[in-house]
């Protein structure tokens, strides 16, 4: 449940999690107090319609601003206080993880437990169960190689609260292990469910009772709950999407991975929880060890290479200049948050928007990042050492290959690919489409910093399944010829082509058959044919689009829109076919030649696209199952 929506396919899944490593987009603006703060907020709020944020910032002595600015309700004309509660969605994960760390002091439990030992009745499916078993570690680091939860999931909305057992029974199909546990890490929102099921099974008490009792009450957040409560109904605000439409409430079926309700007050005790070391009023609610482990990186590949930026146990590294924040962020369907902060500085803050508008969120996080380290020495980074040929060989062309949901992997494939090569003894990178260049120096054998931050982000590693690979924050990307990656675009962008000139050409072909100037039989089907599959491709791109207005209950369930793309791509695959075969046949047939090479190669682009959505799992996709 965090912030960014993936582009295409992928986005319809993604409502929860963004990037845990972003860029800083606002350097120039640095409030010098909480008044200047607030002013340069209000501005975003302003400049982006959104209609209100909720904020607290702390420090080791306590709260210095809790506040809320905006209307809580633009029907109702209510304005925002700190009290107001709004939805913080992923950033609910912290108390999964520390429920199971304050287990894991008690002697109860351990991060290197198989959770097919402690949870036998959970479905899950990894294939290297018996020497890699998924662990509790696995699934709070968000390693256990499993898809990220399917849209039926996402779209179920029974206001009845279902058991966690339930929502968890509920489509088990989406936890199944893509490669070997504890090696690549991919943002996964079914870990954090089973993990609080874990919770619930050893103690005893239902997973929400027991962040209660052990968490909230003593943090003293009397209001912070997973469900629709008197006081939400009372106090929560309106959620809006772009366009300013009420999003209704929605009751997660994964209720420990993002449901929380909480108000800027709740949220300035939660941040002065992990500023204060995991201490409240002189009571250690779980050790400072404890909370130095949940900021720590452990079960990746990349973590022992001495990385700096990765997902621990549901608590993140978020780059900021040169500083490194511990962060969770959050979203819904219309609301937004960050919860972050500086270990080292005891500064952290916490804010929530009744918006998904991802630019104001970020204009918002960079002036309170600003803000907080106007004052702070600039901390010091690793050495560069001189670039050996063994660095040098790391230069080419890579592809991500752990992909968040794996519908959307082939997207990834085309249009995720990576560049990097040495100038000026820099590694330097960018995407094939990107425009910003980055520069890293190597500080160890297989380690690099970033150049401009100085924060160790880039390692060199071997991946058991894929070989050498280069883990980039949480982004693992395998090496890829350039053959491959550049023809990839290149057939993709005439397949494009041939659809769209397609159409203009039925009408020159269509008059003419009209006319009489062509004779029917193989001179029509073989233009037919690509026709045909291009309409289908287009049908389902704008089926696509369509669905997006409402992805839960247009693409989450079987609907005219859903099921049309399931028959689109059925379509396209079966006139690619009919077309490559048409054009075998009637190879010797006599016919204009220029048409028939052209219809020959549009067949064949057809057929070769269909056979790549094919090998992802496109064809015949049912968004709902």
């Amino acid at each position: 449940m965090g912030l960014e929506r993936v582009a295409c396919l992928a986005g319809v899944l993604a409502i929860m999690l963004m990037t845990t490593a972003r860029a800083d987009d606002d350097e120039t603006i640095v409030p010098t107090s909480i008044d200047e703060l607030r002013e340069a907020i209000s501005g975003v709020l302003e400049e982006h319609e959104v209609p209100a944020v909720g904020i607290a910032i702390v420090d080791e002595t306590g709260p210095v601003w809790i506040d809320a600015i905006g209307k809580a309700s633009l029907e109702n004309d209510v304005a925002a206080d700190e009290n107001s509660m709004f939805r913080i969605g992923s950033t609910s994960k912290m108390f999964v993880a520390l429920s199971v760390l304050k287990l894991v002091e008690e002697g109860r439990l351990s991060l290197d437990d198989r959770i097919a030992d402690l949870v036998p009745d959970i479905e899950f499916n990894n294939e290297w169960e018996d020497s890699d078993p998924v662990r509790v570690v696995h699934l709070l680091e968000h390693t256990t190689g499993w898809d990220d939860i399917h849209l039926l999931e996402y779209a179920h909305n029974d206001p009845t609260p279902a058991t966690l057992k339930a929502g968890l029974d509920l489509h088990p199909h989406s936890r199944v292990s893509r490669w070997t546990p504890g090696t690549r890490s991919s943002y996964c929102n079914s870990g954090p469910p089973v993990a609080a099921y874990i919770v619930q099974i050893i103690t005893g008490q239902d997973f929400e009772e027991y962040v209660q009792e052990n968490f909230l009450d003593p943090m003293g957040m009397d209001t912070m709950t997973y469900r629709l409560s008197a006081d939400v109904e009372q106090r929560g605000v309106t959620l809006y999407d772009h366009e300013h439409t009420p999003q209704d409430y929605w009751h997660i079926i994964m209720r420990p991975s993002g449901s929380i309700n909480a108000s800027a007050s709740d949220m300035a005790k939660m941040v002065y929880f992990f500023v204060n070391r995991g201490a409240v009023d002189g009571q250690q609610l779980v050790s400072t060890d404890s909370i130095k482990r949940m900021e720590t990186v452990a079960s990746t590949s990349a973590a022992s290479t001495g990385q700096q930026t990765g997902y621990a146990l549901h608590n993140y590294s978020s780059t900021h200049k040169q500083w490194i924040f511990r962060s969770h962020n959050g979203g819904v369907n219309g609301g937004l948050t960050e919860l972050s902060y500086l270990p080292e500085a005891s500064l952290g803050y916490a804010f929530m928007i009744n918006s998904g508008n991802g630019a104001a969120f970020g204009d918002i996080s960079d002036l309170v990042r600003n803000y907080l380290t106007r004052n702070l020495d600039t901390p010091s980074s690793a050495t560069a050492i001189e670039v050996t040929p063994a660095h040098e060989s790391l230069a080419g062309m890579y592809k991500p290959i752990n992909p968040r949901q794996e519908i959307g992997r082939f997207m990834e494939t085309v249009f995720g690919v990576q560049r990097f090569w040495f100038e000026d003894g820099k590694l330097r990178h960018k995407g094939l489409f990107d425009d910003e260049t980055k520069a890293y120096v190597p500080i160890a054998a297989n380690l690099f910093k970033d150049e401009e931050s100085g924060i160790a982000v880039l390692s060199a590693v071997d991946d058991p399944l894929a070989g050498p690979v280069l883990h980039l924050g949480t982004l693992v990307l395998q090496p890829v010829s350039a053959v491959v990656a550049y023809g990839q675009l290149v057939i993709g962008a005439l397949w494009g082509l041939c659809i769209a000139i397609s159409l203009p050409y039925l009408l020159i072909w269509g008059v003419r058959r009209w006319r009489g100037k062509i004779t029917p039989g193989a001179a029509i089907r073989i233009r037919v044919w690509p026709l045909l599959a291009g309409i289908s491709a287009l049908v389902f791109v704008w089926m696509f689009s369509l669905g997006f207005a409402d992805p839960f209950e247009l693409l989450g369930k079987p609907t005219l829109v859903s099921v049309s793309i399931m028959l689109a791509t059925l379509a396209f695959a079966v006139f690619a076919v009919l077309g490559v075969m048409t054009a075998w046949r009637e190879r010797h047939t006599e016919m204009n030649r220029v048409n028939y090479w052209y219809s020959t190669v549009a067949s064949s682009l057809h057929f070769l696209v269909a056979l790549f959505l094919l090998s992802f799992g496109i064809i015949g996709l049912m968004t709902w199952a």
